[in-house]
């Protein structure tokens, strides 16, 4: 087996999926760089069902392909390719990118109302001028890409840790019973909600955001363990329908625990005491029914769309939050109703994510700043990909 096709395919819904929910972000009550006049609770418990698990299924799909790229490389060459990859799309996309993300949330939040020259001139010196009672603004920043800034310190660290990690004998996992590869995701989530979140709030910041590190950094760590040991993906293949089942049952029950808390009917300390593990549960089937499906239907989904999606859709990340931002702001002047205001939001930020990877993908020098090899890669034969169950190899 050459390539995981599944894992291609996940990686795109996964990335879809953050398009679509920074979309929707304009669009509910909680903070966001812009909002709309239209802005509601409507479809905040939509949002919910993606919300616990949907960046944590990133880092793993993270994890497995570091560990297939290790395998065929050395630490330096994985390392420093690690590095291309992702350290110029962290400097261009602060320095270029991200820039009108924050001119249109200080022209919106902050009362800004110099022009972009003006504005770019004080976010490239760190000006620290735009504040309100929650703080101040931090420029120059990375807002959205703070995952590739994440998944770049995580690659380096693994890089110069696998000529040792390579030779730590594994095999005890193949022995291990299919009930560990829940209660493992579930314990690890259940520490970080209990003891490291409330100490730790969410920043992005990288600096001291030990909870996020703690749960990002996990799920990659254990998205490099699961890679090789094909039987935990023939378990969520088998197990597909009961984790869809499970992850959306607890996605419903977070959703009345939540109803009973605004109405005053449970005490907060009790809800969050419930709710933890019911998000926790949530998450870890939810993930295990996409990985399971993946598993089953896309395991030999090859051909053009797979090979250009799985180009495209870094670039589509790079961009999609400032398409977003840029045209919502600029369309919320219009006073349109909201379901011809969100179409048109939706086609332009599908459209100019298409057009940005059609114009990087054709100038070379572009490549590298959207996470593009300088060069495009040859397509390579289609292998025939067989499962462990086809295969006739039961661990």
């Amino acid at each position: 087996m050459t390539r995981r096709y599944d894992l291609d395919w996940l990686r795109i819904i996964a990335f879809g999926l953050l398009i679509f929910y920074h979309t929707g972000m304009f669009y509910v009550t909680w903070g966001w760089h812009v909002k709309s006049d239209h802005a509601s609770h409507a479809i905040e418990p939509l949002m919910r069902i993606t919300n616990p698990w949907r960046l944590d299924l990133l880092f793993f799909i993270s994890g497995v392909a570091i560990r297939f790229m290790a395998e065929k490389t050395g630490a330096w060459q994985l390392g420093l390719s690690r590095f291309n990859r992702l350290f110029w799309p962290i400097v261009f996309g602060m320095a270029v990118i991200v820039a009108p993300q924050s001119f249109y949330q200080v022209r919106e939040q902050y009362g800004f109302t110099g022009d972009y020259l003006d504005f770019y001139a004080r976010y490239l010196t760190h000006y620290r001028g735009w504040c309100d009672a929650n703080g101040c603004l931090s420029v120059p920043t990375w807002n959205h890409l703070w995952y590739v800034v994440y998944l770049l310190a995580y690659s380096l660290v693994f890089a110069a840790l696998w000529p040792v990690l390579k030779r730590v004998p594994m095999g005890w996992m193949k022995r291990l019973p299919a009930w560990v590869y829940i209660a493992m995701p579930f314990a690890w989530y259940c520490f970080g909600d209990y003891v490291l979140d409330p100490l730790f709030p969410q920043t992005h910041a990288f600096v001291g955001d030990w909870y996020v590190h703690y749960d990002s950094a996990g799920f990659f760590a254990m998205g490099v363990l699961a890679a090789r040991f094909d039987r935990f993906f023939e378990i969520a293949r088998k197990m597909r329908h009961v984790s869809l089942a499970v992850g959306f049952g607890n996605y419903l029950a977070l959703e009345l625990l939540r109803k009973l808390w605004a109405a005053g009917q449970i005490d907060p300390f009790a809800a969050e005491l419930i709710g933890n593990p019911i998000e926790t549960a949530q998450a870890v089937f939810m993930m295990l029914a996409l990985i399971g499906y993946a598993r089953q239907h896309l395991a030999n989904a090859d051909g053009p769309i797979r090979r250009t999606l799985t180009e495209a859709i870094f670039p589509f990340y790079i961009v999609h939050q400032t398409i977003i931002v840029v045209a919502a702001y600029n369309l919320n002047r219009l006073r349109m109703p909201v379901a011809i205001e969100a179409t048109i939001l939706i086609a332009i930020t599908i459209a100019g994510c298409w057009l940005t990877y059609m114009v990087v993908r054709s100038i070379p020098l572009l490549r590298p700043l959207f996470g593009m090899p300088l060069k495009p890669a040859v397509a390579p034969t289609r292998p025939v990909i067989l499962r462990e169950s086809e295969k006739g190899l039961h661990s």
